[in-house]
């Protein structure tokens, strides 16, 4: 691996509940905006002994904005809509046109997904119950598949580059983005469109976290998904996309693109411990982290903000605390400003990450951490700075974005401000 070639952010895209493109997003998150909204589970049979009555849903929003034809729409499901539309963003704001200021065997995609296409799963699982598998869709596998939403990108954009599907659960999109961030630095490609997408707000998807006794009951919106508070019962499960165009940084600069960020590090561990819980003893996700933050060559003296995974389940929160301070050292640990996005978005996730990379991104163009909305009574085992209520102003040289995923999946990226 050449450490040598630098990676550069020059583009980003999302699709979220605070915000379906970055303008949008980037208000929201520094305001404070909570994203979560009231879900009803519908009365018909499937969603019998459903009990959640919130979620993280996008709204306002239609693929044919974003220039997907009727066919395109019609043979794909949501999580790839999602998907295709964050990264035709990412590639407007970027300035890129593949095939002219990149060649097209130079262009990669890597673009996650936890799940897949379920709504198209559950939809043709209903048609075959009805009317038998003689009517299932030809189109059910390649609407459903993971790696169908970077296909997509792919034939839409013509990217004959290197192009991976990641599927780590909740760590998908920053795995993503940080395979596509050592592709570049070797010299794979010289532009990776990389993030993730999810669209799984449906009964069986819910029963089935429900069941597991991961999400928030609660029926208030704004008391649902309370990351690092005392009070917390859950996450709240989202939707959405973020995608991210990574690009060498002299191809960027001689072509005179717009720079937001450096992406400079990234740490991916197992727990090697349990399907569902994080390792008690924070050990695994402190790798992953020290990992990411050394290869971003952090010194002491810098300041550092840290997008948490944050989810609002009480294992989730107190072992990824555990994580941080092993990382950081019990001194810079209580001195680093985190927060949790998910207290305004919920959970997206394997879209997860990506849009807490966009996240992190702007905190550093900014020089803004956001907020941890609804973070009113700390938790004891949960005891550092995690930005409660409003966003702060403040110096930040380096930010980085955690993601724990159920299997043990613990990846972080770490991004350099423009120097």
């Amino acid at each position: 691996m050449n450490k040598n070639r630098r990676v550069a952010i020059t583009g980003m895209g999302v699709i979220s509940p605070i915000g379906n493109n970055v303008p949008d997003f980037k208000e929201s998150l520094f305001a404070g905006r909570c994203g979560i909204s009231r879900f009803d589970p519908g009365d018909d049979k499937d969603a019998e002994g459903i009990a959640v009555r919130v979620a993280g849903q996008v709204t306002g929003f239609d693929p044919a904005d974003y220039g997907l034809t009727p066919q395109e729409i019609r043979k794909s499901d949501r999580y790839s809509h999602f998907a295709v539309a964050a990264s035709l963003q990412a590639l407007q704001s970027s300035g890129l046109v593949i095939g002219e200021s990149v060649s097209r065997e130079r262009t990669g995609v890597y673009m996650g997904s936890g799940i897949g296409g379920l709504d198209t799963f559950v939809r043709q699982t209903k048609n075959m119950a009805e009317n038998g598998g003689g009517r299932v869709s030809p189109m059910f596998i390649p609407m459903m598949i993971a790696n169908i939403a970077g296909a997509n990108i792919a034939i839409k954009l013509g990217a004959q580059g290197p192009c991976l599907t990641t599927v780590s659960a909740c760590a998908t999109g920053t795995n993503a983005i940080g395979e596509a961030f050592y592709a570049i630095q070797r010299g794979d490609a010289d532009v990776i469109i990389a993030g993730g997408s999810e669209s799984a707000i449906n009964p069986i998807a819910i029963g089935g976290f429900q069941n597991a006794r991961a999400l928030s009951l609660a029926e208030d919106p704004l008391q649902a998904c309370l990351p690092f508070d005392a009070r917390r019962r859950g996450f709240v499960i989202g939707e959405g996309a973020g995608a991210l165009i990574l690009e060498d940084y002299e191809h960027a600069e001689a072509r005179g693109a717009h720079i937001y960020a450096e992406i400079c590090g990234y740490g991916n561990t197992c727990d090697a411990y349990h399907v569902t819980a994080p390792s008690p003893d924070g050990k695994p996700a402190s790798r992953a982290i020290r990992r990411a933050l050394d290869q971003a060559g952090f010194r002491d003296g810098e300041s550092l903000y840290i997008n948490a995974h944050g989810t609002g389940t009480h294992l989730n929160d107190s072992c990824e605390t555990l994580a941080i301070k092993l990382a950081l050292g019990e001194d810079l640990a209580y001195r680093t400003a985190i927060s949790s996005s998910k207290s305004m978005t919920g959970h997206l996730l394997g879209a997860a990450g990506a849009v807490e990379a966009v996240a992190c991104v702007l905190a550093l163009t900014e020089q803004t951490a956001p907020p941890t909305i609804g973070l009113e009574e700390k938790d004891p085992e949960c005891d550092l700075d995690y930005v409660p209520l409003r966003s702060r102003k403040m110096c930040i040289d380096v930010a980085l974005s955690n993601s724990l995923g159920f299997g043990g999946h613990n990846a972080a990226i770490a991004f350099r401000k423009v120097r």
